[in-house]
């Protein structure tokens, strides 16, 4: 899951930003309301997390077109104005929901996960794949119900792997969705692949017996 975090307070973003990908989700940051319009332009995310204070272009103005814009990615207002009437002004241009700062972390990420739920694009807790299982609450990974050991990006992979079994996944979907648009080399996620799946398959009798997502890579 990748984050778009628009704020200009560059202390507070690297902080949010550390905070949300030892949770598991990738960040890309954005410091003033253009910069944000123009990767949003470009490039697809699950979540925006907007701050109403902003250079060039407020939170108010940005959501606003990102709706003119047509798209419906969630937006989660974060800004010190706890004001009913700038709440409502947020709702109203057409943000999904509204946390005052200062905010408790988990606050947070609670709001985040309620807002990736909601709608048709509703995402289920538990992935399986054979008996491989992936539990997104608990970052819980278990194969013949023996726990497997991730770092936080191997993790992230073999997610987004399991949402996606059966179709191809190239690299550069790979690189969006787990390194935010920070391209890496490809051998880099080649490097990822082979661990996962050493650490997926080990103990299993053969190649034929395995049920870990291949999430075969196309250039």
């Amino acid at each position: 899951m990748v984050i778009l975090l628009v704020e200009d307070e560059k202390k507070l973003a690297d902080f949010v930003k550390t905070a949300l990908e030892h949770e598991h989700y990738s960040v890309e940051l954005a410091f003033d309301g253009d910069e944000a319009l123009k990767k949003l332009a470009i490039y697809d995310y699950d979540l925006v997390i907007l701050d109403v204070m902003l250079p060039k272009k407020d939170g108010f103005q940005v959501c606003k077109e990102i709706r003119d814009m047509g798209l419906k990615v969630p937006v989660l207002m974060l800004t010190a104005r706890d004001q009913p009437a700038d709440k409502v002004a947020g709702l109203n241009v057409g943000a999904d929901d509204y946390v005052v700062k200062p905010f408790e972390l988990n606050e947070l990420f609670a709001r985040i996960r309620a807002l990736t739920r909601r709608g048709n694009d509703l995402k289920p807790n538990r992935l399986a794949v054979g008996d491989l299982v992936l539990d997104t609450a608990s970052h819980e990974v278990t194969r013949g119900g023996k726990p497997i050991d991730l770092t936080s990006k191997e993790y992230r992979i073999l997610e987004y792997l399991m949402r996606n079994e059966g179709t191809v996944c190239s690299r550069t979907m790979i690189n969006e969705h787990i390194w935010g648009f920070n391209y890496v080399k490809s051998n880099i996620i080649d490097v990822y692949m082979s661990r996962l799946r050493s650490k997926v398959d080990q103990g299993q009798t053969s190649a034929a017996d395995s049920h870990s997502p291949r999430g075969r890579l196309q250039d």
